[in-house]
């Protein structure tokens, strides 16, 4: 039987037991296996790998095992030894498009509240999301590894934290989102663009006391949705600052 020799660096760690965590570990083999195959059956989806280096030398995913490779695997945004290694993570869309799986739909409403486009539908399943994220081009954020492990699913992201908040942050800090936030540019419910809208246009929408108070409003162009500064934006505005701090801190 074969064997190489695996280390995970970075976050990619997240994935494997206590036991292999940064270190360098023994893998037997008994064909010469892909790469690809070899990583994920450790536990790590390919989406969150970007650069593999076998004895030194930057490699693909279609790489063969052999007998005594010594193999190093890193995520996107860690150090890599050496000149201008392969980077094996596509490009990310621009602007910025995610596709988030059903257990992530807080997480949803936060992104679009940043103005991101994020889509998200709590009944579809697994082999509709890959193929959603690769017909349009978008970042699939999920909470179960095995959906990002499918072919089809060239960027995705395994959502480690619990909190709705730290996996904003979380998100924020992998994708570099702090340049690009565009707060109260998209409805929370629906993902459409929100416009400036006259006040008389949306006045049967208007409660008694909004009518009378409130001049300044907008609209979701795609559901129609109606806002308007009141507590609930205030407590949002509070909510996109402190995730501004939180990034313009070092990650914990």
């Amino acid at each position: 039987m074969a064997i190489a020799r695996f280390r995970f660096h970075a976050e990619l760690n997240d994935f494997l037991p206590p036991e292999r965590r940064e270190r360098r570990f023994a893998y037997p083999f008994d064909r010469q296996a892909a790469i690809k195959d070899a990583i994920e059956a450790l536990g790590v989806p390919h989406p969150e790998v970007n650069v593999i280096l076998v004895d030194g030398a930057s490699v693909g995913f279609d790489h063969r095992l052999r007998d005594g490779d010594r193999v190093d695997v890193y995520p996107a945004g860690a150090a890599v030894p050496g000149r201008a290694p392969r980077r094996l993570r596509p490009p990310l869309p621009h602007p910025l498009r995610f596709l988030l799986d059903v257990h992530l739909g807080r997480l949803a409403r936060y992104l679009r509240l940043l103005g991101f486009d994020c889509r998200y539908h709590h009944r579809a399943g697994d082999a509709e999301l890959a193929a959603r994220a690769e017909r349009e081009g978008r970042i699939l954020l999920t909470r179960d590894r095995n959906l990002l492990k499918r072919k089809r699913v060239a960027l995705g992201r395994f959502v480690r934290a619990d909190d709705p908040f730290i996996q904003l942050e979380e998100v924020a800090r992998a994708f570099s989102l702090l340049g690009e936030l565009a707060p109260f540019t998209r409805c929370t419910r629906c993902n459409g663009r929100l416009a400036s809208v006259d006040k008389a246009a949306v006045d049967h929408h208007l409660e008694p006391l909004t009518r009378r108070y409130v001049d300044d409003f907008l609209q979701c162009q795609g559901c129609g949705q109606v806002y308007w500064h009141g507590s609930h934006v205030a407590h949002m505005e509070a909510l996109v600052d402190r995730l501004r701090q939180r990034l313009e801190m070092p990650a914990p």
